[in-house]
């Protein structure tokens, strides 16, 4: 039987082909909405689970369809709402999902472009669908967390009060995540009271709490690049610990058939810009290619997407070459891979430019 996982990568390169070529709703549908269906275990051919076009009338809106309506054991679980590939979810008028979430027993609906899939429940209000999705899904850059999430809408473990406290608990998780990313990049004058009450002895005016502010955003920043630091060595710790006794010592290079070689100093530093990086995106879309004459960082793997290339092959000198969003770039001198931390601001701009 074909994991899950691996069907969602097939569903990934399903939608990278469709952003090339489907143009259209009705290709979006038969291209990446109907496959997912089918992942998820549904018969996309036996109407008794998978409604397209379904009609309900709501009050005087007569003949209006929702382009899926997915069923299970004959009640109505889940409504699907398709926009084609080339549209942006953010811009897209869903009305009708919204109108017909009040009208029938579905708790959850799904609005996709093929690219990405929003998921709303009525988390907010009974049977009147939320404004803002608990779940969001991009088929072409998702995480092993993120799949886990996906495959609670499989037909054989759907559980629609799990779902329910599932998604309660992701938009509070997303709404409390978004409030400290923004504090993060630019802390407010209550944040900084509220940490400033707990190092400042004293009343905390204007005049301190714009002298703490930077301490703070310092002090968040090297917390933020302990944090990544402490789990990239418990995972290099793990993979050390359960190495076989008989494994071959580890060097400080490692050279391909290519005649490439890559360096402690460039890993350590591909390690350091996904630090930079946490904040904005998930660190796994932060990778590194090696090539002979440099060592690129890219977003997604892809060399359209560059983040900064590592000139560290000098015997005397090491530099680095950061892009900026219009791919221009910027060398700069290092002295040490620490360094790097000073361009932390570029290369988070970059990263950014690509992430959103």
């Amino acid at each position: 039987m074909v994991d899950f996982s691996q069907l969602v990568d097939e569903l990934s390169e399903r939608s990278r082909i469709a952003e090339r070529q489907a143009v259209t709703e009705e290709a979006t549908k038969t291209s990446v909405i109907l496959p997912l269906l089918q992942a998820w275990g549904f018969d996309i051919f036996n109407p008794s689970e998978v409604i397209p076009e379904f009609i309900a009338d709501v009050g005087t809106k007569k003949g209006e369809k929702v382009d899926f309506a997915v069923k299970i054991d004959g009640k109505i679980a889940m409504l699907v709402e398709a926009k084609p590939i080339t549209s942006k979810l953010g811009e897209a008028q869903f009305s009708q999902l919204f109108r017909y979430f009040s009208v029938t027993e579905a708790r959850l609906a799904i609005l996709t472009n093929g690219r990405e899939a929003w998921f709303f429940s009525d988390t907010d209000a009974p049977n009147k669908m939320d404004k803002k999705p608990f779940f969001k899904f991009d088929f072409q850059a998702y995480d092993s967390d993120q799949i886990e999430e996906l495959s609670r809408f499989r037909k054989q473990k759907f559980a629609i009060e799990q779902i329910i406290e599932a998604a309660s608990t992701l938009k509070y998780t997303r709404a409390a995540s978004n409030y400290l990313k923004s504090q993060l990049e630019d802390p407010d004058d209550e944040f900084i009271r509220l940490i400033g009450r707990q190092i400042y002895d004293g009343s905390i005016t204007k005049n301190v709490a714009e002298q703490l502010k930077p301490a703070i955003q310092s002090a968040l920043d090297e917390l933020i690049r302990d944090r990544i630091q402490d789990r990239l060595s418990i995972t290099f710790n793990s993979k050390a610990a359960n190495a076989p006794a008989e494994e071959e010592p580890q060097f400080d290079s490692v050279e391909d058939d290519d005649g490439i070689v890559t360096t402690e100093e460039e890993k350590e530093a591909h390690r350091i810009v996904r630090a930079i990086g946490a904040r904005v995106v998930n660190v796994q879309r932060i990778a590194m290619r090696d090539a002979k004459s440099y060592c690129a960082i890219l977003m997604d793997d892809n060399n359209r997407r560059p983040i900064c290339r590592l000139y560290f092959n000098a015997a005397k000198s090491k530099s680095i070459v950061i892009f900026d969003s219009d791919k221009n770039e910027t060398k700069h001198k290092i002295e040490t891979i620490e360094d790097l931390y000073q361009h932390a601001s570029a290369i988070e701009a970059v990263i950014r430019s690509y992430g959103e």
